[in-house]
């Protein structure tokens, strides 16, 4: 096999590895392609490709997550993960951990951990690296990595986001939900909201939103109301689709262009978290991004027009 060929049928991992570490495709993608431009340049070809290439693109995540927290800190509203749509990481036996893992409850879980937690976590505890392999990617000691993932497994279990275990069950319940909302039907929406359901909106500042973080039934209710005869009036179109290894959808305006992601976090049968992603530059690789406040403003003149 050629090293070309090589890092094709790495490719999938090391993307995979670096999202979780970053939470962002777009750097994801930028960690791979530096990954690929070192393992070029090396003069003997390794023993083990697929140790070299985990290691290499693990550095590199971990140094461009040390800066990204500091832009991070300063952005406008709450910071969600830019959304993915398809993990190309696959592992039959595991898939439903893996979907798990990549959530977007996981990932902001993962936030509160040092880069080097977070590494060492998602080395061992999502793609099961041995403590050796560990040690190598992260450039410390099997017992500085113990430790690292000792304290990573007990900030996560502390903050740990449960979902039904029924994968087909909460599809079909966020089936209901978008349904309900396509239609305006305002008493469905209400039968599948948990009574603490919270909706939070990462505009970074630059797209229209509500309140950044609404909370209770009652009020994300209201805001659902209010927004879904914007979209039907305004020829928006709900694709769902997985979002983060949870059920949700993409919004796209009546070009498809794209508008915004939703996921729903699901427990016990109700829809306890929507998280919206609507800032156009969390959006570019889902697809041609919209203009949301020219969509707002066409909507709303459909609506004046109906009235």
């Amino acid at each position: 096999m050629t090293p070309t060929e090589e890092f094709q049928e790495l490719r999938p991992l090391l993307f995979s590895i670096a999202y979780r570490i970053l939470g962002s495709v777009s750097e994801a993608e930028d960690a791979v392609q530096e990954t690929w431009l070192r393992y070029q340049a090396v003069g003997t070809p390794p023993e083990s490709p697929r140790a070299f290439l985990s290691t290499v693109v693990t550095r590199i995540s971990i140094d461009v997550l040390r800066s990204a927290r500091v832009r991070r800190e300063e952005y406008a509203g709450p910071w969600l993960p830019e959304p993915l749509l398809t993990d190309p990481y696959e592992d039959p036996v595991r898939s439903a951990e893996l979907a798990d893992s990549v959530s977007m409850a996981a990932l902001l879980l993962l936030e509160r951990l040092t880069p080097l937690e977070r590494a060492v976590f998602v080395l061992r505890e999502v793609f099961a690296f041995g403590f050796p392999e560990i040690a190598a990617a992260v450039g410390r000691s099997e017992a500085a990595c113990h430790q690292l993932a000792v304290r990573a497994r007990r900030h996560m279990d502390e903050g740990r986001v449960r979902f039904d275990a029924d994968r087909e069950e909460r599809e079909r319940l966020a089936a209901r939900f978008f349904d309900a909302f396509r239609e305006g039907d305002v008493d469905g929406l209400a039968e599948l909201l948990a009574a603490d359901v919270r909706m939070i909106g990462d505009s970074g500042g630059k797209a229209p939103r509500f309140k950044p973080v609404i909370l209770g039934a009652g009020n994300v209710l209201r805001v659902l109301a209010a927004f879904a005869p914007l979209v039907i009036r305004g020829g928006g179109v709900l694709e769902p689709r997985q979002v983060n290894g949870q059920p949700g959808s993409v919004f796209r305006d009546r070009d498809g262009q794209v508008l915004s992601t939703w996921a729903l976090d699901v427990l016990d049968g109700r829809i306890q978290t929507i998280r919206t992603v609507n800032n156009p530059d969390k959006l570019a690789h889902v697809g041609p991004v919209a203009d949301a406040r020219q969509a707002l403003r066409e909507a709303n003149r459909a609506r004046g027009s109906a009235n």
